[in-house]
């Protein structure tokens, strides 16, 4: 009877061990980030030049917001640019979609847009390139990057931080916004 008493406790903790071990797998790893820090996600490299409201009445904003739909009163466009390199010895490509998410857990999702500033997922780079090329509008432009465009609700801005979401081969990686 005393041999059954010793060995329960023993088996409960080695069952609480198994749990807790178990309770980790299948969760896909994340990488993180702080906008103006590189993040590392498999071969490519992102790094966000700025993020901003984008002014859908603003002259200076016309261009980058060719092609993007109408939205209501109560949304507003968010621009995320950035550039993204390939540090690997292969070809690789613009992952997608990207996608924002505020603090209560709404997602917004990137708008696909086929204008010349726009990161364009499945777009091929080779290594040791950077987007946008050298020779593009996006890159010779005063940001210097290519643009992820997003429709927010307004009230996104209430529920800061928020977190730019990027899928990688092997894990997925959120950049902290800078409002």
């Amino acid at each position: 009877m005393r041999r059954r008493i010793a060995i329960l406790p023993l088996l409960v903790l080695a069952l609480f061990g198994l749990a807790v071990a178990m309770s980790g797998c299948g969760e896909e790893e994340t990488a993180e980030a702080k906008e103006g820090e590189p993040l590392e996600l498999g071969e490519l490299s992102y790094n966000i030049q700025i993020t901003r409201e984008m002014n859908r009445f603003s002259p200076e904003d016309a261009a980058y917001l060719e092609g993007a739909p109408v939205i209501r009163p109560d949304q507003e466009f968010l621009g995320v640019f950035m550039q993204v390199t390939n540090q690997g010895e292969e070809e690789a490509v613009v992952p997608g979609p990207l996608r924002v998410i505020d603090t209560r857990g709404t997602v917004y999702r990137q708008l696909p847009l086929r204008n010349e500033w726009t990161l364009k997922r499945g777009t091929p780079i080779a290594p040791g390139d950077t987007l946008p090329g050298p020779e593009t509008v996006a890159r010779n432009g005063s940001i210097e990057g290519s643009l992820a465009l997003f429709v927010v609700d307004e009230s996104a801005n209430e529920n800061r931080p928020l977190v730019l979401e990027i899928p990688g081969p092997d894990e997925h990686g959120e950049i902290v916004l800078d409002l």
